[in-house]
């Protein structure tokens, strides 16, 4: 059987760069995807021996427009015939503030990238695999997927909120055709989401936190890859920092210090 084709949103850098050069270890064919062209080609460059690189398709995309959505996808088929996987891990989040703060530009970019950007490639991977008769959806949360809420994330917690909904409703409709959908939640993961929270007060807060309980990409994008292979459930939530890892860091904290934050 031919390597899975794996498409992966947003994944010039963070969680999904790393995801993507975990899939190509495993012999997958990856797409890899960013709003802009020339981080789309360093990154391809970047992925190793040309061998490799056969093995890659770059492809710039805004998951916020459904035109560019649909077009990655059309990319992909044409390159490699077929799509298995299709990872929503494009992300945006905001300078933790008030939300009454943010104008609205801000709130625009968040939303229409983490949740229409999520809801559009869901729609097009979907059509494309019932035609194809296969295939495995998954949505990223975060931060606000499980009713979190710290003062200053409104904006992001919104949108990683109603990716939970959606995905739960979504996953029904889907019960019934060749599709899986799934859920990954990779827990607290040192990454430019994240060093916005430091741009807010609270450097500390989040340092202090991100010690004690986060990851780095490197780190968190080989083990969800393990997973998302194995995976063969539909409905699937495929969690990183579960509460006994949680549990098992609070345990051990006076004992070893982590140093994941620079």
């Amino acid at each position: 059987m031919a390597a899975p084709v794996v498409v992966i949103t947003g994944s010039t850098k963070g969680i999904g760069l790393a995801m993507a050069q975990a899939f190509l270890s495993r012999g997958c064919r990856v797409v890899v995807c960013g709003r802009d062209a020339e981080p789309v080609e360093q990154t391809v460059d970047s992925l190793g021996t040309q061998t490799i690189r056969e093995r890659i398709l770059g492809q710039a995309c805004d998951v916020g427009d459904p035109d560019q959505v649909q077009a990655l996808w059309d990319a992909a088929i044409r390159h490699f015939d077929r799509v298995d996987i299709w990872i929503n891990n494009a992300g945006l989040n905001s300078i933790e503030q008030d939300f009454w703060q943010h104008d609205p530009e801000p709130i625009q970019a968040v939303i229409q990238t983490n949740l229409l950007g999520t809801l559009y490639g869901s729609r097009v991977a979907a059509r494309g695999m019932i035609a194809q008769g296969h295939g495995r959806i998954y949505a990223m949360e975060g931060w606000g997927s499980g009713s979190e809420r710290r003062r200053g994330s409104t904006l992001y917690g919104t949108s990683k909120a109603a990716i939970r909904y959606f995905a739960r409703s979504i996953t029904a409709e889907l019960r019934s055709t060749p599709v899986q959908f799934g859920t990954l939640n990779p827990g607290l993961v040192d990454t430019d989401l994240l060093a916005l929270s430091t741009r807010s007060g609270r450097e500390g807060q989040v340092k202090l936190f991100l010690n004690l309980l986060g990851d780095r990409p490197e780190t968190v994008g080989p083990a969800l890859a393990e997973q998302v292979l194995a995976d063969r459930r539909h409905g699937s939530s495929i969690v990183w920092l579960t509460p006994w890892r949680i549990l098992g860091r609070l345990l051990l904290a006076p004992f070893r210090k982590r140093h994941i934050a620079d």
